[in-house]
């Protein structure tokens, strides 16, 4: 049956003319889907009951269920676990800002990528998310934190479960979704897709003129080729030096930066040397990045252990002075199953148990 967030605006109007209704139809059924996120069809009231009927008879409305959540005490973050149609789960982090809150969504089950530090890899890669599963998460946890603008989520990071590049059609219709003026309406500005560095994905998605302007941020983690071929085997083919330079030559709009995200592992890439070799690599073009480090969260089995403070501190401090814009971003949801994959492999080791 189809799913109709598996359907860009376009798609959707085709959909109804197919079905011989008014082209008009299309803006009130994606009203009442991305603006009001009803729960059912039933609640479209300016649709006649045949046309609810036939949707009732000929799509699915939903395809998450939720199975749990965790609510961290000491930073408010939440985390969600979906189950699929077809059993697996996934994983959704909605993160309290300063004066907003940002939703971190999953675009795969799993991740091929299989970089060292992350556990979601740790099963491979199961199967890629549709364009619905990766839509609903966001409107599912909208209807969990109610109406009003203090409840709105207005950022969208593509930063959960798996590569989201490597799901580039799906992931490409759900911006597609979340930026259209009668679906979402999220601004451009505020969704950014992370990417553990596919160079020709990231060259496909700026040429691409049906994929929205958003941001981007890379996965770096390492000053030099073998220290990130270690971290991230995808390096192998897709290195270092190639990364920089493709990330160098991308256009951006005035005033954006691509981000650099850098997970501080201990005694791993932590030093003043790894800090600055990576000023080093960054200098010619430093106004053209920023940096995001992330002191490493552990996880059950890891090799790898979080560096202390003043470490994190003083690699902060000798890309400052080198006036690169770094921004040390500690782990939300210390408290619970922080992550990325955790909660999910908990819940199916209990299952299994």
């Amino acid at each position: 049956m189809t799913n109709l967030k598996n359907l860009n605006f376009k798609e959707l109007e085709n959909f109804v003319i197919e079905k011989g209704w008014q082209k008009f139809r299309a803006k009130q059924i994606a009203k009442w889907l991305y603006i009001k996120k009803v729960s059912s069809y039933d609640e479209m009231t300016d649709l006649s009951k045949e046309i609810r009927n036939t949707l009732k008879e000929e799509t699915e409305f939903d395809s998450l269920e939720l199975v749990t959540y965790q609510q961290s005490k000491l930073d408010g973050s939440i985390k969600f676990l979906w189950r699929l149609k077809d059993g697996n789960t996934i994983e959704t982090v909605l993160i309290k800002e300063k004066d907003h809150w940002t939703l971190c969504v999953s675009t795969q089950v799993g991740c091929a990528v299989g970089c060292r530090f992350c556990y979601t890899t740790k099963d491979g890669l199961i199967r890629n998310l549709t364009t619905a599963e990766i839509v609903e998460q966001y409107i599912n946890v909208q209807r969990f934190l109610g109406e009003g603008e203090e409840n709105r989520i207005s950022n969208i990071v593509y930063m959960g479960m798996g590569e989201p590049l490597a799901n580039y059609e799906n992931v490409k219709k759900s911006v597609q979704i979340f930026t259209h003026p009668d679906m979402c309406k999220l601004s451009h500005r505020k969704i950014t897709i992370s990417s553990s560095g596919i160079l020709h994905q990231i060259k496909k998605m700026y040429e691409d003129r049906e994929f929205p302007e958003v941001k981007l941020a890379v996965s770096l983690n390492a000053s030099y080729q073998n220290q990130r071929q270690f971290l991230m085997p995808i390096s192998q083919t897709n290195t270092l030096e190639d990364l920089l330079d493709l990330l160098k030559s991308i256009p951006l709009k005035p005033g954006w930066r691509i981000t650099l995200e850098y997970v501080l592992i201990k005694d791993v890439n932590d030093s003043p040397e790894d800090a600055k070799r990576l000023v080093n690599l960054l200098k010619r073009d430093k106004h053209r990045f920023k940096v995001n480090l992330i002191p490493f969260n552990p996880f059950p089995g890891s090799l790898f252990q979080r560096p202390e403070e003043d470490r994190v501190y003083r690699f902060e401090k000798i890309l400052w002075d080198n006036d690169i814009a770094t921004f040390i971003r500690w782990s939300k949801g210390r408290d619970i199953d922080a992550a990325c994959g955790q909660l999910r492999k908990k819940h199916l080791e209990e299952v299994n148990a």
